[in-house]
Order: C-alpha cells, then sequence, then structure tokens
C-alpha cells in the first residue's frame, strides 16, 4: 500500500470514527444494542487512523484520562488477589471498560464542529425519550415497560432510575445550550426543553436519584449566577419546588411516601427486594462491615457477590453483585486505595473544567461531574450501561478541547454565553 492510498485509509477510516462517535450521542439514551455496534465502528475506525503519537500525546496530557486509566489499572491489579468466584473479576473488569472509551473519544472529538454536532445528537435524543414519555402518559403511544415497584409505564426504553438521569441532566444540558445559543429562537426552544425535561423527571416517572441530581445541579447553577447567595437563592427555589409537588397527586408524591414507608420497615440483617431503599440500607449495613475486615487492599476485585453472601445474615437472600453505591463497591473490592482513586477521578474532572475552552463545555464538565458524583451514591452507575457509556463519552468530548492548566487564567465560572 502506498503513502497516499494509506493516507486516504486513515483519513476515512479517522472520519468513520468520528461519525460513530457522533452517533453514540444519540444512540446512547436509546438502544444498547445499537450502542455495542457503534462503539466497534469506533474502535476499528481508531485503530485504522493511525496517527499514535497524537493519540499518545492527547492522553498524556490529559490527567482526566490518565485518572481513569490509573483506575482501571487497579481493577486489574485487584484480579491478583481476593474472594471472587470463577468469572467474577472478569465480569466486573468488563463492567468497567467504559473507562477505556475516554482515552479514545480525546482523539476523535478533537475537532470543535464534531463537538457540537455530538452534542446536538445527544440532545435530540433525550428530547425524543422525553416526547415518547409524555406521549405514553398521554395514553398517546402504548407502554414499552412497567416499574415493577412504582407501576409506571412512562419511561420508554430505560429504567425509572435510568430515565431519571437522563431527564435531569437533560435539563441542565438543554438550559446550557440555551445560554450559548446565538438567536433568540433557539434559546427559547432550548429553555422549553428543560422546563420540559423537569417536569417529566418529576411529573411524569419518578426516580429519587434524579431529584437528588436535579436539586444539585440547581444549586450549581445558583453558585455560578451569584456565588453563596445563588445557593441560598437555590435552596430556597428547590425547597419550594418540593413543598409544591408533595401538594399534587402523582409520581412524585408516591415516590417520596414510598421512601418513607420503606426507611421504617427496613430492619437490619433482612434483605427485603421488593423494597428499593430497604435493599440499599441493608447492602450499605453489610458493605461497610465488609470494608473495615479488609480496609486497605479490600477484598479484590469482583469480590463483592462472595463476600456479601458470606456476611449476609438472610439466608434467602438472592445473589447480590453490587452493593448499589460506586463508593461502596470500590471500598470494598479495592479498600481505600480504590476509593482514593475513584474519587481522584471526579476530583480531577471537576478541578481542570475551568480550563476548558468555551462556557458551554466548562459547565456541562462540571454538571455531568456533579451529576455522577450523586448518582453513584445510590447506584453503581460505572458499572451500569447506559450511565457508564454516557459519563465517558461526555468526559472525552468535553476534554477533547483541555487546554494546558498553565496556560489559563483562573476566573469564576459565569453562566452566560458560549464562551
Amino acid at each position: 500500500m502506498g503513502p497516499g492510498l494509506l493516507a486516504a485509509v486513515n483519513r476515512f477510516a479517522g472520519r468513520a470514527a468520528q461519525w460513530a462517535a457522533i452517533a453514540l450521542g444519540f444512540s446512547i439514551p436509546i438502544s444498547t444494542a445499537l450502542d455495542n455496534v457503534l462503539l466497534a465502528v469506533l474502535l476499528a475506525g481508531w485503530l485504522a487512523s493511525g496517527a499514535w503519537g497524537d493519540k499518545w500525546n492527547a492522553v498524556r496530557g490529559n490527567r482526566v484520562a490518565i485518572a481513569a486509566l490509573a483506575l482501571f489499572g487497579l481493577l486489574l491489579i485487584g484480579m491478583l488477589y481476593g474472594e471472587s468466584g470463577s468469572g467474577d473479576a472478569a465480569q466486573t473488569v468488563r463492567k468497567y471498560l467504559d473507562l477505556l472509551w475516554i482515552s479514545i473519544l480525546l482523539g476523535v472529538f478533537r475537532d470543535a464542529v464534531m463537538q457540537r454536532r455530538a452534542l446536538h445528537a445527544l440532545a435530540l435524543s433525550l428530547a425524543l425519550v422525553m416526547l415518547v414519555s409524555f406521549l405514553i402518559m398521554a395514553n398517546v403511544v402504548p407502554e414499552f415497560r412497567s416499574d415493577s415497584v412504582m407501576g409506571v409505564g412512562a419511561t420508554v426504553i430505560k429504567t425509572r432510575q435510568t430515565h431519571g438521569l437522563l431527564m435531569a441532566f437533560g435539563a441542565f444540558l438543554f438550559l446550557q445550550l440555551a445560554l450559548a445559543a446565538p438567536l433568540p429562537r433557539a434559546r427559547v426552544l432550548w429553555a422549553v426543553l428543560a422546563a420540559l425535561a423537569i417536569a417529566n423527571g418529576t411529573l411524569v416517572v419518578p426516580g429519587a436519584t434524579g431529584y437528588a441530581v436535579l436539586a444539585t445541579l440547581a444549586l450549581y447553577l445558583g453558585h455560578v449566577w451569584k456565588g453563596w447567595r445563588g445557593v441560598a437563592a437555590a435552596i430556597g427555589a428547590v425547597i419550594v419546588a418540593v413543598a409544591v409537588l408533595m401538594t399534587v397527586p402523582g409520581p412524585f408524591q408516591k415516590r417520596v411516601a414510598l421512601i418513607q414507608t420503606e426507611v421504617e420497615k427496613w430492619q437490619p440483617g433482612k434483605m427485603d427486594l421488593d423494597s428499593s431503599v430497604g435493599t440499599r440500607l441493608e447492602l450499605y449495613r453489610v458493605s461497610a462491615e465488609l470494608y473495615w475486615d479488609r480496609p486497605v487492599l479490600g477484598h479484590g476485585t469482583g469480590s463483592f457477590a462472595r463476600a456479601f453472601a458470606a456476611r449476609a445474615q438472610d439466608p434467602t437472600a438472592k445473589p447480590v453483585r453490587n452493593p448499589h453505591s460506586e463508593y461502596l463497591h470500590w471500598m470494598v473490592q479495592l479498600g481505600v486505595i480504590g476509593l482514593a482513586a475513584f474519587l481522584y477521578l471526579f476530583w480531577t474532572h471537576w478541578r481542570l473544567a475551568p480550563h476548558l475552552e468555551t462556557a458551554l463545555v466548562r459547565h456541562l464538565a462540571r454538571g455531568l461531574v456533579l451529576t455522577m458524583a450523586v448518582g453513584c451514591l445510590f447506584n453503581s452507575w460505572l458499572m451500569d450501561h447506559t450511565e457508564g457509556l454516557l459519563y465517558a463519552w461526555l468526559a472525552g468530548l468535553l476534554f477533547a478541547g483541555l487546554k494546558s492548566p498553565e496556560s489559563v487564567t483562573r476566573h469564576p465560572l459565569p453562566v452566560t454565553g458560549s464562551g
């Protein structure tokens, strides 16, 4: 193959990888099967596009990617010891493969035009999911699925918890696109979509994690608007919103009431899989005991299922493979070292966000890490397909434009303009 032909193949492969990465923004909220096809195209295009020196330099100069690779590397080390059963360690490592996509996507999303197209693809997908959810609620289209606990059928493809995440972050994304839009009509359109996403995530499909993420993002917006006075205003707004929603019969009121009931019914040592809150509280209790058994190195990668089964007091409990908390999962598997590496990833993500090129990507980067930090308190989101891939995809996209920290003057982040 001559140099000219090889260069043409490299360019075609690189372009294919870019378009597959953009299409992922549309598919992540909708289809796991399509995600896997696009990831295969993305990987093949990335491998065939050459320019390995540029790819290595992009990763080497990006501390978010290095932190993600280090976290994944600890999982590999954790396979060398511990209590994992046959195949448990390998299965757990596969669940965290999304951490590797950050490094790959850094090079794919270096073009600002491609970044913008990818964000619009994600926004379009979230708007479509929201529209279908409203249509299901209005009985215009049939239910796709029904929640076993809440009996809610207005989720489209994903679970109630995942739908709540998509609507909460979707509202934040729409708002940031509204603030960055150059035309008044576009600003109005994005603002309306943001309001509809909030309504969908609170009045249509209930999800406690989604509520927590929405409240957290509201506090962040308050802070970048008016500092601590803005935070106080946001707290007041959240309190008023909760008070109003509690007076309106609907999913929010039912979900809060169910949470209260499940907390009251929880009995330490009893695993009630029909109680979402009760299950989590029992998992947290046992996970804390497991952590203190081996606080430094943990029980090893993939060890949670076996360690939990050995410690659980309820012999009728079904096997559980994670504690529904990413923080506790790292603590049980890899001890305080694993927890520190996990926190370092989020801390690095937060600290380097101000060095991104525009206000839009700066705020999206910080909103993303806040979303994950809150959601991972109650879920193992890096293990879950949609949540983990969404984080890796957005982190790769947003931090592809990372500037050198030394070349950036530190300054506050106003929630205005597109930068």
